[in-house]
């Protein structure tokens, strides 16, 4: 009697009649949608896989550069070990590396001198360190047993071996550079014959390979420098008025006297014979008039070399002759500079080696007086009489061990009115001018002596 009841599903229904009501109707639902079920929502992405994977990727590249690292670790002391273990060779040698000269060619080099084992091992080693500079040219030790290492730094820091030319104060330009023809390790011409006296005399360290021309330009650079620095600190009183005139009496000072303790009181005569207008009277300057820079005359000064009125004959040309009659060292430009202050005129040589200095005529003469005493009582001539006056000749020389009145320099001449007088006063003055001095006014190529005029009296 009782049967089952039937469920019956409502869905809201809009019923819009009934707007009054604030509940919605529900409408009956088919069988077919009571039954369907709903679609469940797509599950999140699984990113703790992803994170997974991008770690075991870093974890194997980093396990990759840790590996590398130890290899090249490892391989780098490894080659550490084969640049500093010792080299083959069993005591020192010097190696030449020639200019312009790659870095296969100078392992090739150290190769065939027994320096190094490895010619590949050197290049690459010296690759590594190019940061550090270049491989140089030149002369080179190396010391027994002479790792790679070792081989580069030398090369790189320039450890060339030097060689020194030494040049004597007083050389000429001329002699100076056959000097430099001498030194087989020099190379090269010398393209001019220097100015005279602009050349600084002075040991030069240099390397194989070096040209004579450039120790040439390296002489010329250190005598203007010098003479720049001497000339400023010059005395004020001094009556030279330029420094080519500081170097040309400088060049008369160093061809006067060798002593270093005579340079200040030598320069000291001729800075008071400028000062008082007295002739120089240095024998050097006649020598130069004659031979120009080829060196000495080897015998005595003929009288009438001396009456001779050439531009350097101070004999005969009052003041300054035109140009240096060498080239003066540092201690004789410092000694024109700045010379003593004494009143002397005149000096012999005293037969120690130095000179006897005088105020005055009448003790110079007693000076040269002694001197020729000394001369008299040596058993063999002095060699230093060469080049030197010889008054009492005549057209002729007497030997180098005749006694001279001059020795040295110095105006064995009195003076009167700041003038020197007597025999010497004969010769002819170029610096008075007159129509016949070709001298005045003119300039001459005083590297040449054939160029060198020369005057005789009428």
């Amino acid at each position: 009697m009782f049967g089952r009841k039937k469920k019956i599903l409502l869905s809201p229904v809009d019923d819009s009649d009934n707007q009054g009501s604030s509940q919605p109707r529900l409408a009956p639902r088919s069988p077919s949608e009571a039954i369907k079920p709903s679609m469940a929502p797509p599950p999140p992405p699984r990113l703790r896989r992803r994170r997974r994977g991008m770690l075991s990727l870093l974890s194997g590249l980093l396990t990759l550069l840790v590996a590398f690292a130890i290899a090249g670790i490892f391989g780098f002391s490894m080659l550490q070990q084969e640049v500093t273990s010792k080299g083959p060779l069993q005591s020192d040698k010097v190696v030449v590396i020639p200019r312009n000269t790659g870095t296969g060619e100078i392992a090739q080099i150290l190769k065939q001198e027994g320096v190094i084992e490895q010619p590949l091992l050197f290049q690459a080693y010296a690759y590594m360190n190019r940061q550090r500079g270049q491989l140089k040219a030149g002369e080179f030790q190396f010391k027994a047993g002479t790792s790679v290492d070792e081989a580069i730094d030398t090369l790189i820091q320039g450890k060339a071996i030097l060689h020194t030319v030494t040049v004597p104060e007083g050389l000429t330009s001329e002699q100076i550079v056959a000097r430099l023809y001498e030194h087989e390790i020099l190379t090269g011409d010398v393209t001019e014959t220097p100015r005279e006296g602009s050349l600084l005399p002075d040991t030069y360290k240099f390397e194989r390979g070096t040209t004579r021309q450039q120790i040439i330009s390296t002489m010329q650079t250190a005598q203007r420098q010098a003479v720049e620095q001497i000339w400023q600190r010059r005395s004020p009183e001094l009556p030279i008025k330029s420094p080519q005139e500081l170097v040309i009496m400088a060049s008369i000072v160093e061809k006067e006297t060798g002593r270093a303790d005579e340079r200040t009181r030598v320069a000291g005569v001729f800075i008071n014979r400028l000062m008082k207008r007295m002739k120089l009277q240095s024998d050097p300057t006649i020598v130069y008039g004659l031979v120009g820079g080829k060196g000495t005359l080897g015998r005595g000064i003929m009288r009438s070399e001396i009456e001779a009125a050439t531009p350097y004959n101070t004999y005969v040309v009052e003041g300054l002759p035109p140009g240096p009659i060498a080239n003066p060292g540092r201690a004789a430009l410092e000694a024109v500079a700045n010379p003593s202050r004494t009143k002397d005129l005149y000096f012999v040589a005293d037969g120690s080696g130095g000179h006897a200095f005088a105020e005055t005529y009448e003790q110079h003469q007693r000076n040269v007086t002694r001197w020729r005493q000394v001369e008299k009582s040596r058993p063999t001539p002095d060699a230093t009489e060469v080049d030197r006056v010889v008054p009492d000749a005549d057209q002729t020389s007497l030997p180098p061990g005749a006694a001279p009145e001059l020795r040295g320099t110095a105006n064995a001449l009195p003076v009167v009115g700041g003038r020197p007088t007597g025999r010497q006063g004969r010769g002819f003055d170029a610096s008075e001018g007159t129509n016949k001095d070709p001298l005045k006014n003119k300039t001459f190529d005083l590297s040449n002596p054939k160029n060198v005029p020369v005057l005789r009296q009428p």
